[in-house]
């Protein structure tokens, strides 16, 4: 009975190590299925430069381009291989400089990863050092949340100097304009203030992604409105710097929450994968 067609899913580039073998043997990624290193032959690849991609075969019929499509149309499976591929990411950059490559990334076998492995060596190479002994953090600002939507709705406080009577209509338009204006400065400082505490921020990392600011109904809530969502690549020595920097920063921000996350393996500071050497187009090989 033949065995199952499998393809190579690769979740990394790492510089290889004698520990990395000890670290991957009992490590489980996506399907559930064992995580190796595929390394080139020794008299390619030999010396402390030389570089693995950390792989699992998974089963063919599951993961070629037009199951993919299914599949990533279903958000349970979507987090479930999400978590998996995170997993073994992290499980990396807590021991070594880890190179992320995007989810899904796949190979029609371990020659063709090969192939591009050694393709893009040099470029891999160059990405790791500059990963080396740093780490990411994000950082994201929030507009804290406003009781003063109710409030807008009642009649504004009375001046010292009452007024001329104004019909109902009047009065609502004036109370909306008030309103309204009171918005625009508050988004106004509030951008002030994320640029404020950006540039606090990066004058302790190497390297700054400005991520688009997260929108939708499912970002706001508790959290706030987000003003400011960016990942900085920060020196291990340099981390307690950038944070007390950071949480200083935004002490004296009224109306504004500042969030630091991390530690994390630097996916923001991560290259695309590189296309597949000389593959057919129907055969699935380094994608996203």
């Amino acid at each position: 009975m033949n065995p199952e067609p499998t393809l190579t899913y690769v979740y990394a580039v790492v510089a290889t190590t004698r520990e990395l073998g000890a670290l991957l043997a009992d490590l489980r990624g996506v399907a559930d299925a064992p995580v190796t290193l595929l390394t080139p032959d020794a008299q390619e690849g030999a010396g402390p430069a030389a570089l693995a991609f950390v792989t699992s075969q998974v089963p063919d019929a599951d993961w070629r381009e037009q199951a993919l499509k299914a599949r990533f149309e279903d958000l349970d499976w979507l987090e479930v291989t999400a978590r998996s591929h995170h997993h073994v990411i992290q499980a990396l950059a807590d021991h070594t400089t880890v190179l992320p490559l995007r989810m899904a990334t796949l190979y029609q076998d371990g020659d063709r990863a090969l192939a591009a492995l050694r393709e893009q060596h040099r470029t891999f190479a160059d990405r790791l050092a500059l990963l080396a002994h740093h780490t990411e953090y994000g950082v994201k600002a929030y507009i804290r949340p406003e009781t003063d939507t109710a409030a807008a709705d009642e009649s504004p406080a009375p001046a010292t100097t009452p007024a001329p009577a104004a019909g109902p209509g009047k009065a609502y338009l004036r109370a909306r304009k008030a309103q309204h204006h009171a918005r625009e400065d508050r988004y106004r400082q509030a951008a002030q203030a994320a640029e404020r505490i950006a540039a606090t921020a990066a004058r302790h990392a190497t390297h700054v992604v400005r991520h688009p600011t997260q929108t939708g109904p499912l970002t706001r809530g508790e959290a706030g409105e987000n003003v400011l969502n960016d990942a900085y690549l920060v020196p291990e020595d340099e981390a307690e710097t950038f944070r007390a920097a950071i949480r200083l920063a935004g002490e004296d921000l009224p109306g504004i929450r500042v969030e630091i996350t991390g530690p994390w393996a630097p996916y923001s500071f991560a290259m695309p994968p590189p296309p597949p050497p000389s593959e057919p187009a129907d055969e699935p090989g380094a994608r996203s």
